[in-house]
């Protein structure tokens, strides 16, 4: 079996954005030479988050939308209380994105089959960022024959 690792280094937009990196994943899959096996996607940070869903562009706007409502950036959350935490003093008040990370998952695991990750008609990887504009790393490890 071979592993291969890769990382992918994203600019993300503010607030919160989804980024399609399905073009990235499909080329570095490609440039692997592997034809059967897994792939396993990861966030390296807190405040975003790996999913697969259709990247249309109302849709995005439904989650941006939702993500809003379910974890209000205005609301007052403990971990937003800068001056009871050993940290900077400008650390941002991001307790919302780390929650909102957290409900949607750091990582996801797609299947290789000849030579192309696995994904539906309508399916795209995506990582969303909820707490940019940052850059941001995401981790690959490809695992097969």
């Amino acid at each position: 079996m071979i592993s291969i690792h890769y990382t992918l280094t994203i600019s993300t937009d503010p607030g919160i954005a989804l980024h399609d990196i399905t073009p990235q994943v499909r080329s570095l899959v490609a440039d692997s030479g592997m034809a059967d096996g897994f792939l396993i996607l990861s966030s390296r940070h807190t405040t975003t988050a790996i999913t697969i869903n259709e990247n249309e562009e109302r849709l995005l706007e439904d989650v941006r939308r939702f993500f809003t409502r379910l974890a209000p950036p205005e609301e007052t959350y403990l971990h937003n209380d800068i001056g009871l935490r050993d940290c900077p003093p400008d650390e941002p008040e991001n307790a919302h994105s780390h929650l909102l990370a957290m409900l949607v998952g750091s990582s996801e695991v797609i299947p290789i089959v000849d030579g192309d990750p696995d994904l539906g008609r309508w399916q795209s990887v995506m990582l969303v960022e909820l707490d940019g504009p940052r850059e941001r790393t995401v981790g690959l490890r490809l695992f097969g024959e």
